[in-house]
């Protein structure tokens, strides 16, 4: 058997970790570590932009997290083993209270020039580029056949909820993301729409 040959059946032997990934799980893992990329890299260009060294601590903490669960995810996808670094759990450090309502405010519409970038549209953009990250990350999971990878995947997702969530507390407390509620009988009645119920199929 050639040297070509014995590639190909490597490449291809349902044992090789290093190798056992599906054509989807490639195509959505690539879509999802380009997805990590263009949010750090976003980080980079926008740290030296903000004002309030709240916002700048909060990136710094998020952008060092993520660097490291990058690491992690790119490791385990080149060799499809367990990475030397496991996936960690990101602790947020605000707290759980949101204010609820919402107050008329200017309209929104797209910057016609770079000085008027603010607090306001990067703290925006960090949300985006987390909400994104883990959109790409649930659709990669589901499509994974590497058990490694797929294991990396699902558990790194609680880690952009959670810095999500973060920057959305950080937003609300600073008056940017307001969060509209129905009326408490509305509420009542839509929550009380739903029951629970027994497990056994009859």
């Amino acid at each position: 058997m050639t040297n070509q040959q014995n590639q190909s059946n490597e490449l291809y032997h349902v044992d090789s970790a290093k190798y056992n990934h599906g054509a989807h799980e490639v195509m959505d893992m690539h879509e999802t570590l380009s997805t990590v990329i263009a949010g750090l890299d976003q980080c980079v260009l926008l740290r030296d932009q903000i004002q309030d060294p709240e916002l700048r601590n909060m990136m710094d903490r998020q952008y060092q997290f993520c660097v490291d669960e990058y690491n992690t995810l790119v490791e385990c996808f080149k060799t499809g083993r367990d990475p030397s670094q496991p996936t960690g759990h990101y602790q947020m450090t605000e707290n759980n209270k949101f204010t609820y309502g919402i107050k008329p405010g200017q309209p929104k519409k797209p910057i016609t020039q770079a000085s008027e970038l603010n607090d306001e549209m990067i703290s925006g953009y960090l949300l985006s580029s987390h909400k994104a990250t883990a959109t790409a990350k649930l659709a990669a999971s589901l499509e994974t056949t590497n058990p490694v990878v797929r294991r990396v995947l699902a558990d790194s997702i609680p880690n952009c909820i959670e810095m999500a969530y973060e920057v959305s507390i950080y937003q609300n407390r600073k008056g940017y993301y307001q969060v509209p509620q129905l009326s408490s009988q509305d509420t009542v009645t839509i929550t009380n729409c739903y029951d629970t119920t027994g497990s056994q199929l009859q």
